[in-house]
């Protein structure tokens, strides 16, 4: 697997399971109705922000990340990261791979911690993964997040020490 700086030529790619992520309203905040171009102008991010994608031998995109500062002024020494893997290739080490990714950036780029500021509790395979890599949970926001199926459950802060 490579990890590489994403194109607009990535998009296509991306974009079909970003869809399905984003519209099955389980794991991010962001609105289950994005089109197309609004997916795009969220997820492809321009320096000193940074976007990836994780492809195999044959250049086939298998999941991408995006990676920035989360605070301006004063807390913009705090980095922050979002992940998402094509469902296909689940448990392939895509996710792992880029959240190890993320976090080397954001030391080489100087930053001090990473947050994240809005992990959804029951997306347990994410908590698992960034506990693994030694991020804790801060924090949690009672009912922070309106799940389809579980109702309302507590969206986690994540912090992570550079």
């Amino acid at each position: 697997m490579l990890i590489r700086e994403a194109t607009e030529e990535d998009w296509p790619a991306i974009w079909p399971f970003f869809r399905t992520i984003v519209a099955a309203a389980e794991t991010f905040t962001y609105p289950a109705d994005l089109d197309q171009d609004q997916g795009r102008d969220w997820w492809l991010l321009t320096h000193p922000s940074r976007t990836v994608v994780a492809v195999d031998d044959s250049g086939t995109v298998l999941g991408t990340a995006k990676m920035n500062r989360n605070h301006q002024g004063n807390g913009s020494h705090i980095a922050s990261a979002s992940y998402m893997v094509d469902p296909a290739r689940s448990g392939q080490g895509v996710g792992r791979a880029l959240c190890a990714y993320t976090v080397d950036w954001a030391r080489e780029q100087g930053y001090r911690a990473m947050q994240f500021n809005a992990v959804v509790e029951t997306n347990v395979h994410a908590v698992k993964l960034y506990a693994s890599l030694g991020f804790e949970v801060i924090g949690t926001l009672p009912e922070g997040f309106r799940h389809p199926k579980d109702g309302y459950v507590g969206l986690h802060i994540m912090h992570l020490r550079l």
